[in-house]
């Protein structure tokens, strides 16, 4: 006889924008949109059922050698998509775009996350895990991640901070976003919390903000410490960290390694 995996019914769920969604299950090809995603779906051990990623997606290093690369986050290729025949697509309301996701969700089961805060990237975790038959090991990888957040020391008195996320023009992370968020475990108090999302300052706005720190995120602009002159310029008294954006702004497994970076980091900017 032959030895065939069970078969169960597709398994409807309702993603994180309130969209129905039947997912086979377990999904056997899935295409990730999103590179923390990507990198949750590995760490939840379905390596060998992901079949399609962005070329963003730099975690685990050989993600974009065991899958086939369907373009950017932005920028579907739906010719190597179509051919991949998936069974799930998994990907997230702001990394993505609208158009992309709707064209992709005729015809196949397209999965949404929506993330703002850090208990909306716990709960993606959580149901990733019952869509794809690894709730255990989901259950598993939030509750540490809860658990090393939680035990960080309660900063008293945190650092004002701006956190830059482009440069030419500048740009940082304002309220409604996760890395403003993040901020608060950093030991960190966003001088932007006034503002909304993502938006454009000038060098005249960031001195009248006057923070005591300014982080620099290596992603998505590529700070590197030769930029940290060109800010201490604009703000002479303030303290200028380059920061992994990843552990700020990666809302999947990644976050299991932002406590003890935010511990060392808090440090760094006294």
């Amino acid at each position: 006889m032959l030895n065939l995996p069970p078969v169960f019914p597709p398994l409807t769920v309702t993603d994180q924008m309130q969209r129905r969604v039947a997912v086979p299950y377990p999904p056997q090809r899935i295409v990730s949109l999103v590179p923390s995603q990507t990198e949750l779906l590995f760490d939840l051990g379905l390596a060998e059922r992901v079949v399609g990623v962005t070329k963003f997606c730099l975690h685990p290093a050989d993600a974009r050698q065991r899958a086939t690369v369907i373009g950017g986050t932005k920028n579907f290729h739906f010719d190597k998509i179509a051919a991949l025949q998936p069974d799930l697509i998994i990907g997230n309301k702001e990394e993505n775009y609208r158009e992309g996701i709707e064209q992709l969700a005729a015809a196949y089961p397209v999965w949404m996350s929506d993330i703002v805060t850090l208990a909306d990237a716990l709960d993606m975790m959580r149901r990733v895990g019952l869509i794809t038959g690894t709730k255990t090991r989901a259950e598993q990888l939030t509750a540490g991640i809860s658990t090393s957040l939680a035990e960080l020391p309660a900063v008293v008195e945190p650092a004002t901070a701006a956190y830059f996320i482009w440069r030419q023009p500048y740009m940082v992370a304002a309220a409604g976003t996760f890395i403003h968020e993040m901020l608060p475990l950093a030991g960190f108090r966003n001088v932007f919390a006034d503002l909304a999302r993502y938006p454009e300052i000038s060098p005249e706005q960031l001195a009248q903000a006057n923070p005591q720190v300014i982080l620099l995120s290596s992603e998505p602009y590529p700070f590197q410490p030769k930029h940290v002159a060109e800010f201490q310029a604009l703000c002479p008294q303030a303290r200028v960290l380059v920061v992994d954006g990843e552990l700020f702004s990666w809302y999947g497994s990644r976050l299991q390694h932002s406590a003890a970076y935010f511990r060392g980091l808090h440090g760094q900017a006294q």
